[in-house]
Order: structure tokens, then sequence, then C-alpha cells
């Protein structure tokens, strides 16, 4: 009994430590914010008015030379600092971050309208979702749903998926990323809170379709499968992002492990939970896996051991196990201790330095190292999967300690 209690507290510390050094490092981010806006040269504002970007809104990566990377809402980034923001309200149940977090989400409204982009869950759903669950606010659940009528019009029935990128010339006609798994949520939602189930068909027959198409025999997925519109036949399967076409990119590993989770717990279909089981076991017996379970931002690399990690996959499964370990029993007490494994030696070794990095919580995420961008750098994203993975992860041991 005592070693039960003392774990729990072990485990309840790292949380709590955490999110202490997330809100001093995000009150620095805030400012670090302030200042890029001010200082933003008319050069900069010209030139993303020529690419008919709008106003600078939340934060994405470091440049090159250290200076903070700021996004306009069309960017799929925009929506993580709110939902940051809304997790340490949730945490601290501090007004101030409410406050903060509105701040941050408002706007990015006119995205609701944006149905040149499959990535309306990563920004709607990451900040009006999480400000409407923690408030109830009304006109954030009217923007949710604007969202999401928006996202299915992107859905082909003959494909079966919603289509991830336009203007892609000649390289694909209809391109379906593993990373769209994510925004499935958002839909799955909007058939709870407007009883049509359009929304919940389209993100199933999404989800099969992926399960069909984008996974080897050894359960890794490729990143990018091409569809006929005409037909919905898989025309080739490549990467975008990774090292290879036959490779398994890291983040999309990831993003898979945590979208076929999110499926189950949305629909109950046991193909989604059995799915979800056989991509933690292929990241977890990869024998590319480092021993402290960080990636290397593909697990094909060639230069490994000497490829950059990326944090951002790290936090998006542990995010992933700590759920699915609700779900899975039989398994759970290895997800939990991989997720565990995962947050302390995040804790231990790739956080941030106090007011440091513009705010960023985490180091060392790879965005596309192949693309020559977002190599070895803060991502927005892996500060945002963190913080979940931390509140899930607490959620977890209270239902452990009132049992």
């Amino acid at each position: 009994m005592v070693s039960v209690f003392s774990a729990c507290s072990k485990q309840k510390d790292i949380v709590q430590e955490n999110f202490d050094f997330s809100a001093k490092q995000l009150k620095h981010a805030l400012k670090e914010m302030k200042s890029a806006l001010e200082n933003e040269t008319d050069a900069s504002i010209h030139e993303r008015a020529l690419n008919a970007w709008s106003e600078l809104t939340n934060p994405r990566s470091l440049e090159a030379d250290g200076s903070l990377l700021m996004v306009p809402s069309k960017d799929w980034c925009s929506g993580f600092f709110p939902g940051e923001l809304w997790y340490m309200y949730e945490y601290t149940k501090d007004e101030q971050w409410k406050r903060l977090a509105h701040r941050r989400t408002i706007i990015l409204e006119r995205e609701k309208f944006n149905g040149k982009t499959h990535d309306m869950g990563f920004k709607m759903y990451c900040s009006y979702g999480n400000g409407y669950r923690l408030t109830g606010d009304t006109a954030y659940r009217s923007i949710l749903i604007r969202s999401a009528q928006t996202l299915i019009t992107r859905f082909n029935p003959k494909v079966g998926c919603i289509r991830s990128w336009d203007n892609v010339g000649s390289k694909w006609k209809y391109p379906v990323i593993i990373d769209n798994m994510l925004n499935l949520e958002l839909l799955f939602w909007a058939t709870r809170a407007t009883g049509d189930s359009t929304f919940y068909n389209i993100a199933v027959s999404h989800a099969k379709t992926t399960l069909k198409n984008h996974f080897r025999a050894d359960n890794s997925s490729f990143h990018v499968v091409d569809y006929n519109p005409e037909t919905g036949e898989v025309i080739q399967k490549n990467t975008h992002q990774g090292y290879a076409h036959e490779s398994a990119w890291s983040r999309g590993q990831a993003w898979g492990l945590y979208g076929y989770t999110m499926c189950y717990r949305e629909t109950g279909i046991p193909d989604f939970l059995e799915q979800a089981g056989r991509i933690a076991r292929f990241i977890f017996t990869n024998p590319n896996l480092p021993e402290d379970l960080i990636p290397y931002w593909d697990c094909n690399a060639p230069d490994i051991p000497n490829e950059p990690r990326d944090v951002s996959a790290a936090t998006c499964t542990a995010s992933a196990l700590y759920e699915l370990s609700k779900y899975d029993r039989e398994n759970a007490g290895k997800y939990l201790e991989w997720a565990n494994t995962i947050i302390e030696n995040i804790t231990k070794n790739y956080r941030a330095e106090l007011n440091s990095h513009k705010g960023f919580l985490l180091l060392h995420s790879t965005g596309a190292k192949l693309l020559g961008f977002e190599i070895d750098v803060p991502l927005v994203y892996a500060d945002y999967y963190f913080l979940e993975a931390l509140l899930r992860k607490k959620n977890l041991e209270f239902n452990i300690n009132i049992e």
C-alpha cells in the first residue's frame, strides 16, 4: 500500500512541477509574442499581404536566427498555442489563463470558413474545442459547428476520405495524409453537438479507408496515399516529410496512434482499438527507437544514431498512450510505463531553460528535415501535446486514487 501511494505521489510531483514550469515559460512566451508583433517590419507585413496571409496570430517555432516565428490564422499550427493556454486554465482554474486563452482563440474565427485546408481540427478544435469544453461558451459552439461544416466539404465519397492538400500540381491527384486522422475529432464532436450523423459517418469512412490503405504489414504507416478522385483507387503511396516512401516517419506513426485511439473512444469500433495497439507495438519494438523513447525524426533515417530527434512525436505518442491505457486494459501497464518514461525523460533532458527560447517549453523537435526546415527546434505542437499528456496522466492517477 505504501509503495502505491509513493508512486502516485511521485507521479503527481512531475505533473505539478511541469505545470509550474509551464506557467512561467508561457508568460515569457506572451512577452516575446508582444515584442515580436510590435517590432514587425513593414517589409514583412508587405510580404504577407502579397501572399494573401492575414496578420500574425500565434507562435509556431523559431527561425534559423533564433527569432520567434509567428504565423497567421490559416497556418495549420495557429490553434496550438491557445490550446496550451486552455490546458493551463484547466489545470490551475486560474481565470487569468482563461482570459489569455480567449484572446488567443478569438483571432482564429475567420478560419471557420477556410475550406482550402484539412487542418480544421488542429486549428479550431485545439483552440475553440478546448475553450468550449471548459467554458460552455455558445459562441465557441457555433464557430465549431461552422468549422465542421466547412471541413466536410473536402470529403469525396468515391474515395471515402477528406482531401488533405490542394495546389499539389502534378505530384498527386487526391492526397490523404496520416495527420488528417486527428482532424476527425472535430467531426465526431459536431455529431454530438448537432445530432447530425453526417459528420460521424464521414469521420468513420475516413478512418476505415485510411486503415485499409495507409498501413504496411508491420503496421507502420505511409505518410501520403494518393487516390484517383473519380474511382477511389489508390494511385501511389509516398512520403512528404519522412526520409523515404517506404520509411516510417516518426510523427506519422504518432498521428496514427493518437488518431485510432481517439476514433475508438468516439465510435467503440473494435478495429480502431486493435489498430491503435498494433501501431503502439510497432513504435516500441522498433530496433531504432532510442533507449529514452524519444524517437529520431524517422525510424529509418540513414545516419542513426546521429540524426535529430522529434520530441513532438514523443509527446503526441505519450498523450495517446495514456488514453489507450483506459481502453486496452490487458496492455495498460506497458502503455503507462512507456508514457511515463517519455514524460520523465522529456522533463529531465528536453525542456528549455526557463525564460529562454522565446517561451517554448520543449526543445529538439523536427518538422521536415528533408525539406530543410524546422530541424532540431522547438515546435508549438510538441508543447501542446506535452501539456495534454500531463493532464491525462493526472486524471488517470486521480481515478486510481479514488477507486
